[in-house]
C-alpha cells in the first residue's frame, strides 16, 4: 500500500463508547501510518489535537451528527467551538428530513451557515445517500457546491447503508471540479477502497484503516 493511498484516509472513530484511550490509540495509528486525518466526535477534538502535535495528521470532527436535525444556528455554533478547540476539518450532516420534504432553502442555509462559521477550514457535507434517490443525490451535491462546500460525503456510517460505487460515481459527476468527494460507510478492505478511489473518491472515511493499508 503506497503512502499516497494512506493519505486519502480519514481514520475514524465515532462510536458513543469510545474512551480517551481509544482516541489516543486512533491518533497513534494515524501518525504511524500517515493517514490524512483522524475523525472524532467533538468532545475529543482537543485531545486529538494535543496527541497529534508535531505530526502532519489533521483533526476532523462532525457537526449535526448523525441525524442532521439540529438547527442551522446550532451547527454553526458547533463548528466554531470545534475550530476553537483545534479542528481542521468539519463533516456536517444536512437536515435530511427537510431535504426529503423538498425544502432546498433550509438545506442550503444549513450548509452555508457551517461554511461561514468554518472560515477557511474544509467543510464536507454528508448527504446520507442510502436515504436518497439518484435525483436527490445530484440535487444535494448541487446545493452543497452552491453553498460553498469543499466536499460532498456519502454517509455517516450510522444509517441503513454506506458508500456505494454507484453513488460515489454519481456524486463525482454532479460536483464536477467544483468540490471533492468523500466515500464513507462500510469500507473495510483494500479492494473496496481502491474501487472507491477509481470511481472518484478523493478521500475515504474508515474505521478499519489499519486493516486497509496493511492488507495485501
Amino acid at each position: 500500500m503506497s503512502r499516497n493511498f494512506a493519505e486519502k484516509i480519514d481514520h475514524t472513530l465515532l462510536k458513543a463508547t469510545a474512551t480517551k484511550d481509544d482516541i489516543l490509540k486512533l491518533c497513534k495509528e494515524a501518525a504511524d501510518y500517515q493517514f490524512f486525518s483522524v475523525c472524532v466526535n467533538p468532545i475529543w477534538v482537543s485531545t486529538a489535537k494535543k496527541a497529534l502535535e508535531g505530526t502532519d495528521v489533521r483533526v476532523c470532527t462532525v457537526v449535526g451528527f448523525p441525524l442532521g436535525a439540529s438547527p442551522a444556528s446550532v451547527k454553526a455554533f458547533e463548528t466554531k467551538q470545534a475550530i476553537a478547540e483545534g479542528a481542521d476539518e468539519i463533516d456536517m450532516v444536512i437536515p435530511i428530513g427537510a431535504f426529503l420534504s423538498g425544502d432546498n432553502d433550509t438545506t442550503y442555509t444549513h450548509i452555508a451557515a457551517v461554511k461561514e462559521a468554518a472560515g477557511d477550514r474544509i467543510v464536507k457535507v454528508i448527504l446520507e445517500t442510502s436515504y436518497l434517490t439518484d435525483e436527490d443525490i445530484v440535487q444535494g451535491c448541487e446545493l452543497s457546491v452552491k453553498a460553498g462546500a469543499d466536499f460532498v460525503k456519502t454517509s455517516t456510517g450510522f444509517s441503513d447503508g454506506g458508500a456505494t460505487l454507484k453513488h460515489v460515481s454519481l456524486m463525482k459527476g454532479a460536483v464536477r471540479e467544483q468540490a471533492k468527494v468523500k466515500a464513507s460507510g462500510g469500507i473495510r478492505d483494500r479492494q473496496t477502497m481502491q474501487a472507491m478511489v477509481e470511481v472518484g473518491a478523493d478521500r475515504v472515511g474508515a474505521s478499519a484503516s489499519v486493516a486497509i493499508v496493511t492488507s495485501s
